[in-house]
This record gives C-alpha cells, structure tokens and sequence, in this order.
C-alpha cells in the first residue's frame, strides 16, 4: 500500500456504518468523531485532510486499516468506472497498481465482479 490513493481532493465519503465502525476504532462517539475527522461535502460527511493533503488518518500507513471506509476497501473498483470506464484509466494515472494495459472490457469484467465480492461480505 503506497498510500497515493489516500493524497489530494475528491473525497472519502462515509456512509453510516463507516461512521460508527470507525469512531468506535477511535473510542469517539459518532458526531464527536465527524466533527474531528470529517468535513461535508455536498451535505455528505467526507474524511478530513492534513495540511500535507493526505486523508487525516495517513501517516505512512493507514491507522484506521481494518475499519477503513467502504470507499477505500473498494478502491480502484469504483461504481464509477461502470458508467464511464475513461474513469479508470485517469484513475491509473495516479496509481501505480492499476493496470493500463486492460481492455476496456476486461476492466468492467473485474470491476462488476469486485463490487459484487464486496457488496457479498
């Protein structure tokens, strides 16, 4: 894990259960926990940024790992790429674990058969 993932603008949104896995990890509770840790974007909670532009919780490793955000544990297999596959190769552009060699098949092959792996944990 290099962490480029976890650096720059866009947003790690926290759905409810997030949210309450991971003030739970912090021994926090859930509205103290998002008004340390996250921001809104779009009336929505994200994961906050240091002054670096790494998310809040980088430190040359992730400190929230087994309760990291849906987000995260799903990454570079985003909902996203379904709708516009262009998504992934931007995406690999900044990272050094995505393949660019794909076709753009074989990309929505994977991607649909991850999110389903996920979505079946």
């Amino acid at each position: 894990m290099c962490g480029d993932c976890c650096n720059g603008y866009g947003g790690t949104f926290l759905t409810p259960a997030d949210i309450i896995s991971i003030s739970e990890f912090v021994t926090m509770d859930p509205i103290q926990f998002q008004e340390v840790y996250c921001v809104r974007s779009g009336g929505k909670p994200i994961l906050a940024q240091g002054n670096d532009g790494y998310c809040i919780f980088w430190d040359q490793t992730c400190r929230i790992h087994p309760v990291k955000p849906e987000m995260c544990r799903a990454w570079p297999f985003i909902e996203a790429i379904l709708k516009d596959v262009d998504t992934w190769y931007a995406m690999a552009d900044s990272c050094p674990g995505m393949r660019r060699d794909a076709t753009r098949l074989e990309i929505l092959e994977c991607v649909k058969e991850e999110l389903k792996r996920l979505k079946e944990q």
